[in-house]
C-alpha cells in the first residue's frame, strides 16, 4: 500500500509541475499571437490553466477534476502552444539559412 500511496504523490506532482509550466508558458505568449493563430484569447487560456493548476494542488489525483484539468493542459500542449511557436519562430531549427538554400547547402546558380 505505500508504494500505491508513492506512485499517486509521484503522479499527483508530475501533474503539477505539467500544469504548472503550461500555465507559465501560457503566460509568456503574446496576446496577439493567440488571435493570429485563431484561437481563444490569452485571458481564457490563462484561466482555463490556473484552474487546473489550482485543481490539481487542492484535490486528489483520483478524482475526476484533476482529470479534466489534464485534458486542458493536454489540449493546450498539443493544439494551442504548436500553433504559437509556429508563429513567434520559436520551432527547433536553430539553423538559419538563406531562402535560396537547397536541401544539400547553398544554391548559388551553377557557379
Amino acid at each position: 500500500m505505500q508504494g500505491f500511496a508513492g506512485l499517486m504523490w509521484l503522479l499527483s506532482t508530475a501533474l503539477i509541475l505539467f500544469s504548472g509550466f503550461a500555465l507559465i508558458d501560457a503566460a509568456t505568449r503574446r496576446e496577439d499571437a493567440y488571435r493570429a493563430a485563431d484561437k481563444k484569447t490569452k485571458p481564457f487560456w490563462l484561466i482555463v490553466l490556473g484552474l487546473a493548476f489550482v485543481v490539481n494542488l487542492i484535490f486528489n489525483i483520483l478524482s475526476f477534476l484533476p482529470i479534466i484539468g489534464l485534458i486542458a493542459t493536454i489540449v493546450y500542449m498539443v493544439d494551442v502552444r504548436p500553433a504559437l511557436r509556429g508563429l513567434s519562430g520559436g520551432g527547433r531549427d536553430t539553423r538559419r539559412g538563406s531562402s535560396s538554400d537547397g536541401p544539400y547547402g547553398p544554391w548559388n546558380g551553377g557557379r
